[in-house]
């Protein structure tokens, strides 16, 4: 079925953020920016558990995985959308749309079960304490980083071949700045009912379902963190699980706003503004929200700064 589309279309043009030569120099240096700050920033991460034994925990190795998942997703749209900031036609071949959705749905069901996974880590570390080091083990978390994999892998394999079996006719503009699934079936010929219907099952499945779970484990985190005596005990649990909650209302809000509503309900630039958010703001702000929030990361950072400093100096 791909085949049959490829000889009708061979690449699509990503309309991307349109405006005058001067505004797309502009939005250039921007995303350059953005970009670098963010692989920059979540590298920090991944190098301070690496690096520090004392983060050597459950909920640093999430973290850290977490890290690795936004540097990945930034890498799948920033660069082909900076070199078409500076080229003429701002083509995508079909197999690089291909690759680019499969590989966006992929890394986004990862980072939505992965978020899913950091909220049950927090649970049991403050509702189950003495049990934590038993429920939390490295094989436990192993097992579940490796079934977001699975599963994100089959969840954007299944909406990406289904996408791409759409009949595509001469329009191949897509109104966007990368391939997603909303866009890219407003091109399609024909009715995309059935798809628009898996879409919404399997978004609603994956995206409804983790989200309940995130909210229930922090149901009973905020249930037992109140009944901590020690003020100062109280403090630490919060600003441990504040910093959380806002990555996962930053994710969620914009993927359910983004997955859950008809192709027909919106329109591509109130799309693009959402989109932005978990393409481009929840990468950037995550290293900073939880080192900023978090005692142990900020002074591991110190360390490494510092240690890097004399090296340079000697």
């Amino acid at each position: 079925m791909i085949k049959k589309n490829q000889t009708m279309i061979t690449n699509f043009i990503l309309m991307g953020f349109s405006g005058a030569p001067v505004l797309q120099q502009l939005l250039f240096a921007l995303f350059l920016l953005i970009n670098i700050t963010t692989v920059m920033g979540n590298i920090s991460i991944i190098l301070a558990y690496r690096l520090s034994s004392s983060l050597h925990t459950p909920m640093y190795f999430f973290l850290a995985n977490l890290s690795f998942l936004e540097i990945c997703y930034i890498s799948t749209t920033v660069p082909k959308m900076l070199s078409n900031f500076l080229s003429i036609h701002k083509t995508i071949s079909f197999s690089g749309c291909v690759m680019q959705m499969y590989c966006g749905l992929l890394l986004g069901g990862m980072e939505c079960y992965l978020l899913a996974v950091m909220a049950y880590d927090r649970y049991n570390a403050i509702y189950h304490p003495l049990l934590y080091g038993t429920n939390m083990n490295k094989r436990t978390c192993v097992q579940l980083l490796a079934i977001s994999w699975i599963g994100g892998a089959i969840n954007s394999l299944i909406h990406t071949i289904l996408t791409f079996s759409l009949p595509f006719c001469s329009d191949n503009r897509i109104n966007h700045f990368f391939c997603d699934i909303p866009p890219v079936m407003q091109l399609a010929c024909t009715s995309n009912m059935i798809n628009e219907i898996v879409l919404l099952g399997a978004s609603g499945c994956v995206i409804i379902s983790y989200f309940i779970l995130t909210i229930i484990s922090y149901t009973h985190i905020i249930t037992t963190v109140l009944n901590i005596k020690s003020t100062s005990g109280r403090k630490k649990a919060f600003s441990t699980c504040t910093s959380h909650l806002i990555v996962v209302t930053l994710f969620y809000g914009s993927g359910i706003f983004m997955y859950l509503m008809s192709t027909s309900s919106y329109s591509m630039d109130q799309d693009r503004v959402i989109s932005a958010l978990y393409a481009f703001v929840a990468p950037l702000l995550n290293p900073f929200i939880y080192s900023l929030r978090n005692s142990d990361v900020k002074a591991t950072v110190r360390k490494i700064v510092c240690h890097f400093v004399v090296v340079q100096r000697y």
